[in-house]
């Protein structure tokens, strides 16, 4: 399961199975890939938030998404950002991780024993999920879906001028703007940047759906219409907002005129708007960058560090040799941008 030296005897609070990351003294999994009696979930996507486990435990930002996917009859705790609470003797309390709304890192401690499971998370201010907050542990789990070097993101400022500009070129040519991101964290920035420009704008079903559910509890946040067929009927230009299953797909057909942009980190890589063959590519993404990455794990003062997803082999490495921590690389079932393994050689040439 892990390779690098493995913690002492007396750091095994925590421990990496065949279903996840399990306390045993309070018995319960983080973020399980299978379903468990209980689960702690550090946010909302998907590969971190599974269905059929008994009992959930969440931010409460995250907990009308949970329901959401998982189903309303699910049953869920939610606690705010520094609540604590005790779990037969450990200490259990969320912390923001700046990833999308409602995402959290997860302390524990026990006996002195400190830990952090950080999930995904990234430092740069988005204006709409909860800054990074980093937390001071002994042990600290942590991503790395862009730990390497040329992974490097301009801005965000840089990046909503060229995605305003982009708009407004075409606005100018009287076509649509097509704008891919994930649903769930991606489609809400680029919403919010979207709205800055004036036109309509229209998403498709399943970014409707979370908007509508965050716009409910509270978050003050763009409305947005169904790209339904009668969309046809209006005249550009506009933006529809689309998840990347949608890309390529008959239903963008009745969007024409229009250009494609693809928002992801992955767009920092000369081939990745190639491959997805689309007409521009913007460095947006809801991860900590290489930078990033460096910054929260030196801010823990953790001495050991498992690296999860991404280039967790290299990014393990480094961290020995440049921090002299403890890092070991551990494999988990969290799933990386479906660009990442088409880009991966490139990107370490």
């Amino acid at each position: 399961m892990m390779s690098g030296e493995e913690p002492s005897q007396n750091a095994i609070m925590l421990t990496f199975n065949d279903k996840g990351i399990y306390c045993a003294q309070a018995a319960i999994y983080i973020d399980p890939w299978f379903p468990v009696d209980k689960a702690i979930i550090t946010h909302a996507h998907a590969d971190h938030a599974r269905f059929g486990s008994k009992h959930y435990l969440c931010h409460r930002d995250s907990a009308t998404l949970l329901k959401l996917r998982l189903g309303p009859q699910t049953s869920i705790q939610c606690l705010g950002y520094g609540e604590e609470i005790d779990i037969n003797g450990v200490k259990v309390s969320l912390h923001p991780a700046g990833h999308i709304i409602g995402s959290a890192q997860i302390r524990l401690s026990y006996k002195g024993e400190v830990w952090v499971v950080s999930g995904d998370y990234k430092l740069e201010r988005d204006g709409i999920s909860t800054p990074f907050d980093p937390v001071k542990c002994h042990h600290f789990v942590s991503e790395s879906t862009f730990g390497l070097p040329v992974y490097r993101f301009p801005e965000a400022y840089e990046v909503e001028r060229d995605m305003l500009n982009w708009i407004d070129n075409n606005r100018k040519a009287n076509i649509n703007s097509l704008m891919v991101g994930y649903s769930l964290g991606k489609a809400q920035r680029i919403i919010e940047v979207a709205g800055k420009t004036g036109l309509p704008i229209y998403a498709h079903g399943a970014i409707v759906n979370i908007q509508q559910r965050l716009i409910d509890d509270g978050h003050l946040l763009h409305n947005v219409a169904y790209a339904s067929a009668d969309i046809k009927k209006i005249p550009a230009p506009y933006v529809v907002v689309m998840p990347p299953s949608a890309l390529h797909s008959s239903w963008m057909k009745k969007f024409a005129p229009y250009e494609v942009a693809y928002c992801s980190g992955w767009m920092q890589l000369r081939g990745a708007r190639r491959r997805r063959n689309v007409n521009r590519g913007f460095v947006l993404s809801d991860h900590a960058d290489w930078s990033q990455l460096n910054l929260a794990i030196t801010a823990t003062e953790a001495e050991n560090i498992y690296v999860t997803h991404g280039y967790k082999s290299i990014y393990a490495k480094w961290l020995r040799e440049q921090y002299h921590v403890n890092a070991i690389e551990v494999d988990t079932l969290y799933e990386d941008d479906l660009l990442m393994q088409e880009d991966r050689d490139e990107s370490i040439q």
